[in-house]
């Protein structure tokens, strides 16, 4: 029977472990494993310090700084201190960091109101300032408060009534990507619908039709919108589960990589949130692409069996042990938490995920407990 983990729940599994966090990533050769995971800013020494200070909000290098490359005047010491231990002082700063508390976390499970045996939720589109790692603050455009928006789960058959509210300054429409509705829910302004417009109300309403993994996102000025945080989930349990997996948590992983940088759920490094399992456990991992690139997703220590393609079961799974999201895309995969410790789990293109300050960006783990 699979069991849905929050960001909250996975952060308060790893808190909850026998021994202190420090302690237990110590313990798991976390610093062995990547070398790995960013510094906020160093205080081991001026030099490092000031290096650190030019990554920007979104969780990387600005524009012109070293983004990964690094020359003798990237890490220029302070008297005392060699470029690499101002280097390796940020690394190591960023994993005792991780994972790094926010005050908030998106794609939290929504629980819909009955009415009249509809499922109704009801989104609300506002602008926010959202915090992508520790004292990191951007500009945010989200559903409820919160980016990705929150998690809609239903099941294949049900009635859904989903009414969007805009608070922003400009138009906006909600796309329901991979689900195959009618062609008066498709939510393009222009299209199948006009813009729904500031102060303005929509009332989508459907029978769900396949099920599998699928997103929900504007679908107006959408580089912009979604890029600021205009996403979520939408999960369609089949109706019949027999063919599902046995699993013991079924996670969402929406990887962007507008505005705030480069995120898994709304969040860079350190602030991204661990996945925690015990060994012998096996994990779903709903993979989706909200951004504007591709993602290739590595996983260290074990394999991962992709068993489904945008919300389609594949008759043949494979395993792999990096696996390329493109935009729009959702894959899911099984993995089977066979071997202990911490293991980096990271987006391969090295510059969405490190730089000589250490990792950012797109870097979490998953945290396998004996």
């Amino acid at each position: 029977m699979s069991k849905t983990t929050s960001n909250d729940g996975m952060l308060a599994t790893l808190s909850e472990a026998p021994t202190s966090r420090r302690n237990f990533l110590r313990s798991a050769s976390l610093t062995a494993v990547g070398g790995a995971l960013v510094a906020c800013g160093s205080s081991a020494a001026p030099a490092a310090a000031k290096q650190a200070a030019t990554v920007t909000q979104a969780g990387g290098p600005k524009p012109g700084a070293t983004g990964g490359t690094m020359g003798p005047h990237d890490t220029a010491a302070g008297a005392g201190v060699s470029a690499a231990d101002a280097m390796d002082a940020m690394h190591e700063k960023g994993i005792k960091a991780f994972p790094a508390k926010t005050a908030v976390y998106g794609n939290q499970p929504m629980p819909p109101k009955i009415v009249k045996g509809v499922k109704v939720f009801e989104l609300t589109a506002a602008e926010m300032q959202w915090e992508t790692a520790p004292e990191q603050f951007v500009a945010a455009l989200a559903y409820n408060g919160q980016v990705p928006g929150p998690q809609i789960r239903v099941t294949e058959g049900d009635r859904v009534r989903i009414v969007l509210t805009n608070k922003l300054k400009q138009s906006t429409a909600l796309h329901f990507h991979g689900l195959e509705l009618p062609n008066d829910q498709d939510g393009v302004p222009f299209i199948t619908q006009p813009p729904i417009k500031p102060g303005e109300s929509h009332t989508y309403e459907f029978v769900v039709p396949n099920a599998g993994s699928h997103m929900y996102h504007s679908h107006h000025n959408a580089a912009y919108q979604v890029g600021l945080g205009l996403l979520g989930a939408f999960i369609v349990e089949p109706k019949d589960k027999s063919q599902e997996p046995k699993v013991d948590q079924d996670v969402v992983f929406i990887l962007n990589d507008g505005a705030h940088g480069y995120t898994f759920n709304g969040k860079s490094f350190p602030g991204t949130q661990p996945i925690v399992a015990k060994l012998g456990q096996k994990v779903r991992i709903r993979y989706m692409n909200e951004g504007m690139m591709i993602h290739p997703m590595h996983l260290h220590g074990m394999h991962q069996t992709v068993i489904a393609k945008d919300g389609w079961p594949l008759s043949n799974p494979w395993k792999c042990d990096t696996l390329n999201i493109a935009p729009g895309e959702r894959w899911d995969v099984v993995v089977n938490c066979n071997n202990p410790g911490t293991w980096a789990f990271h987006c391969h293109i090295l510059p969405h995920a490190e730089s000589d300050h250490g990792m950012f960006g797109m870097v979490t783990a998953l945290v396998v407990q004996k």
